[in-house]
C-alpha cells in the first residue's frame, strides 16, 4: 500500500474495488490486526487500534468475513454462532464445567439470540445441520451471520457474492441493504460483482497497485476513465 487513506462514517456502506492484487484484502487485514502495519495507523471510534491482535479488534466491535469461507464445517450451524458469541458469555471455565445456573441461563440467552439471527437470514431451519453440508450460497450467508453474532458496529465483507448465482446475489444485495438499518451497522465491502457494488454502495473507492485511483458515488465511478483503464486496460485521455 502507498499513502492510502480511508474514512468510513457511521451507517455508511463503502465498497473497495480494484483488479486482483490491488491491495483490497490487505486493507482488511490491516484493520483487523491480521497483518502489522509498516507505517501509518488505524483508528476506530476515536482510538488507535494499530498493533492490537485480532481478538481485541473484534471485541471493540469490528467483524469480518473472508474471501475463502472459513466456517467450522464440522460444527452445526447453531454451534458456529455460539462459538462467535463466546466473548459475550459471563461465566468462567469452572461454571461451564459444572453446568451452573449462570452457565445454563447464559447459554439459553445466547441460543435465543442466535436463532433470531438465523431467522433474519432464512437459516433457522438449518440450525441443527453441519455447516459443511450447507449449499454454497447458504454457507456464505452463514459466515455473515457468524460475523454479526459478535455484535459489531463495523462489518467488513470480503467478496460475499463470490461463487453465487445471479438469484443468490440479488438476495444478498437486498440483505446487505437491510443490515445497516436493522443492526445500525457500518459496512466496508470488497466485491468484484459490479452489479452488487453499484446496487448497495453509497460510496466507492478504487485501488490499483496499492494506490487509490478514484473515489466517488457509484455513478461517478462507473464513468471514471481511470477506473475503466484499470479494469479493461484501455487508455484514457
Amino acid at each position: 500500500m502507498d499513502e492510502f487513506s480511508l474514512d468510513v462514517w457511521p451507517r455508511e456502506l463503502v465498497s473497495l474495488i480494484g483488479p486482483n492484487g490491488a491491495g483490497k484484502t490487505t486493507v482488511f487485514n490491516a484493520i483487523t490486526g491480521v497483518h502489522p502495519l509498516a507505517g501509518g495507523a488505524v483508528h476506530f471510534d476515536g482510538r488507535a487500534i494499530s498493533g492490537l491482535p485480532p481478538h481485541r479488534v473484534a471485541k471493540l466491535g469490528i467483524a469480518r468475513t473472508f474471501q475463502n469461507i472459513r466456517l467450522f464445517k464440522g460444527l452445526t450451524v447453531l454451534d458456529n454462532l455460539r462459538a462467535a458469541m463466546h466473548q459475550d458469555s459471563d461465566y468462567d471455565l469452572l461454571r461451564a464445567a459444572v453446568r451452573s445456573r449462570t452457565w445454563a441461563a447464559t447459554e439459553a440467552s445466547l441460543e435465543t439470540h442466535a436463532m433470531a439471527l438465523l431467522q433474519v437470514f432464512g437459516l433457522e431451519g438449518r440450525a441443527a445441520e453441519l455447516a459443511g453440508g450447507l449449499p454454497y450460497g447458504e454457507q456464505r450467508r452463514l459466515e455473515i451471520v457468524r460475523a454479526l453474532a459478535t455484535g459489531p458496529r463495523l462489518l467488513l465483507l470480503d467478496e460475499p457474492a463470490a461463487g453465487m448465482n445471479p438469484a443468490e446475489t440479488q438476495r444478498l444485495m437486498e440483505l446487505i441493504r437491510s443490515l445497516i438499518e436493522r443492526f445500525s451497522l457500518t459496512v466496508l465491502l470488497i466485491e468484484h460483482d459490479m452489479r452488487l457494488v453499484m446496487g448497495v454502495s453509497q460510496r466507492v473507492v478504487v485501488l490499483n497497485y496499492g494506490r487509490e485511483i478514484a473515489a466517488g458515488t457509484p455513478e461517478e465511478i462507473a464513468h471514471n476513465p481511470a477506473v475503466i483503464e484499470a479494469y479493461l486496460g484501455e487508455p484514457h485521455h
